[in-house]
């Protein structure tokens, strides 16, 4: 049952969260080490995956399982576990904490349900496909805002797309009257996008662990989502552009003239 599936996803997010704070109070012994330009990883994002992995193949084991630090292992039951141990690494060994863990569950080309858990908050956002958005098991909506001028918008920066997308995208919003916000964890400032604290969160290329479940959460809170491929998203990840539904035009226009065309960033 899906509802099944999400209750044990929300156990797991939180059992992973625990280990991941635990390495989070002793930055002073953790091993970092860089992938690329602006983009960091330690022993705990390795280590928080491989738990998430074990206990996946445990309870799921012809599942499928995508992972930001350990790859593609393919299943045979048509589902697949898409997750991102620690999202917002940069800002985890630095001190930071705006950092997250997120569990997502692909079937048949949709997603069926996303976690993403904040361990330092104590907060658990949580969607399943047609059963709503929920942030410690409470309803959450996206905002009312009619307008980029009212409420602010997460911007995100990766190092896969052109230099200019975020620049770009900034710039068009500051100059119809809106804020941007940033804070270096594309699965964090989605959630806030579902719970209405962000009117809306845009970027012009996001992996597939880092999205899913957010697009999901988004959705089910009444939000907007640029329509996506969830499969090819799957292998080569994609442009996300959501919000509310009242400003969702604002901003996928926003996209479109900030951002370079999408094949460029795979």
């Amino acid at each position: 049952m899906p509802s099944e599936r999400l209750a044990f996803t929300e156990a797991l997010a939180q059992k992973a969260g625990v280990v991941a704070l635990d390495y989070f109070k002793k930055l002073d012994t953790l091993t970092i080490t860089q992938k690329g330009h602006q983009d960091l990883v330690s022993e705990a994002d390795r280590n928080v995956e491989t738990l998430i992995r074990e206990e996946l193949a445990k309870t799921y084991p012809d599942d499928g399982i995508l992972g930001e630090e350990h790859g593609m292992e393919e299943g045979e039951s048509g589902y697949t576990w898409v997750i991102d141990p620690i999202d917002g690494t940069a800002n985890f060994v630095t001190g930071i904490p705006q950092w997250c863990v997120i569990i997502a569950c692909v079937q048949q080309g949709q997603t069926l349900l996303g976690v993403i858990h904040d361990p330092v908050a104590g907060e658990t956002f949580s969607a399943l496909a047609g059963g709503g958005a929920f942030l410690n098991g409470k309803p959450i909506k996206v905002s009312d805002s009619d307008s980029v001028s009212v409420g602010s918008v997460g911007v995100g920066f990766n190092g896969r797309t052109s230099v200019t997308d975020a620049v770009n995208a900034v710039g068009a919003l500051v100059s119809k009257g809106g804020v941007f916000f940033r804070n270096a964890s594309g699965g964090l400032m989605l959630a806030y996008t579902g719970a209405g604290r962000l009117i809306g969160y845009i970027e012009s290329h996001m992996n597939a662990w880092d999205c899913l479940a957010g697009m999901l959460l988004i959705q089910e809170a009444g939000g907007q989502v640029q329509e996506q491929d969830i499969n090819h998203a799957l292998y080569h990840g994609t442009r996300v552009v959501t919000g509310a539904p009242g400003v969702f035009g604002e901003l996928t226009e926003i996209a479109e003239s900030s951002f370079a065309p999408l094949q460029a960033a795979e």
